[in-house]
């Protein structure tokens, strides 16, 4: 008996906290998707970071033994300045020092990164006039662009999913939500192909040291906002029309970031991902007073209605009570 009521206590409570047992779930995966991430990168990027350490230690001993006059800390001194200025976009390489970092295309290419919050890392201000003015031109541009992001967003997708959504169920007699999820599958098709497959084509054509899978993938970190900033284009000694080149990147990611947007906001619109969402959110609770207010409020429309129907029926009973005659004769009047 004490079982059975502890089982019924048990499932009544999980069932009105079902909201809140789901986010802990949720949060619980959560956690177990990144600790699986950082297990899987640190087994397979260690042992290349380890190789890549043993042959640094070669090359250096062997430039140390091969140049005698040289110190180890002179070295190490020279080392420090080039790393330095390499985190900053400067390279002291003689086919590297035709480019520069801060003419106007490059800085179009570099606010248009920050602005996005995609941020390669590449270029960073070497001033303290630069680095102010990018913090307040972070400020008052990120809210700017998320605002202009989202504008052209909404009157996209009332061309691309909304309006050929409703013509195809109407005009077709589909279901909706059918129709909803055939849409978004195709538009997310089409995004893929026409902002990934064929520029990464395109970048392994134009980037001499890069391949398919590393042009895909710098198209995947560029346009999802990551940005390492491991792969940037146009940084190539020999790189022809490169200002130009950075304009059409520039473009590039601004009309990509639109395009995955309008999809992430089109797979969003889909019935059962709203349904997924809210098993995740906490339900609107109605205040008490406003609760109050509607009760009041029905408890006098119900003692309304109910004399007003009283009333009714009053008044025509007073009608229906007037005798029917079946024949002029039966009118005491006439007789």
């Amino acid at each position: 008996m004490l079982q059975s009521l502890a089982s019924n206590s048990c499932v009544r409570l999980i069932q009105t906290h079902k909201s809140t047992w789901y986010f802990v779930f949720l949060v619980v995966g959560y956690l177990l998707y990144l600790i699986f991430g950082a297990v899987v990168f640190s087994s397979v990027e260690l042992p290349y970071e380890d190789l890549l350490r043993q042959d640094l230690r070669t090359i250096k001993k062997q430039f140390l033994q091969e140049n005698d006059c040289l110190s180890e800390e002179r070295l190490e001194q020279f080392l420090r300045k080039a790393l330095e200025a390499s985190n900053y976009g400067v390279s002291i390489l003689n086919n590297a020092s035709a480019n520069w970092n801060w003419d106007f295309t490059s800085a179009l290419f570099f606010a248009s990164t920050v602005l996005s919050t995609t941020g390669y890392g590449h270029t960073a201000p070497l001033s303290d006039g630069g680095k102010a003015f990018c913090i307040i031109y972070s400020v008052i541009g990120i809210p700017f662009t998320l605002l202009f992001l989202t504008a052209v967003v909404q009157r996209i997708m009332v061309f691309s999913t909304r309006r050929p959504i409703t013509y195809i169920h109407t005009h077709w007699g589909l279901s909706k939500p059918l129709v909803a999820i055939v849409h978004a599958t195709v538009l997310a098709m089409l995004a893929v192909s026409c902002f990934f497959l064929i520029p990464a084509a395109i970048f392994s054509a134009l980037e001499e040291n890069w391949n398919f899978l590393e042009s895909f993938y710098f198209c995947f970190i560029s346009l999802s906002t990551i940005g390492l900033g491991d792969y940037v284009p146009g940084e190539a000694a020999n790189q022809k029309f490169r200002e130009l080149y950075k304009v059409g990147i520039t473009v590039y990611l601004i009309l990509g970031l639109i395009v995955m947007l309008v999809v992430l906001e089109t797979f969003c619109e889909l019935q059962q991902l709203k349904q997924l969402r809210k098993m995740f959110y906490l339900k609107k609770e109605k205040p008490v007073d406003r609760l109050a207010i509607l009760e009041h409020d029905q408890l006098s429309f119900t003692t309304v209605s109910n004399s007003g129907t009283t009333q009714g029926q009053d008044k025509s009973q007073m009608f229906v009570s007037v005798p029917t005659l079946a024949s002029p004769n039966d009118d005491p009047m006439i007789q």
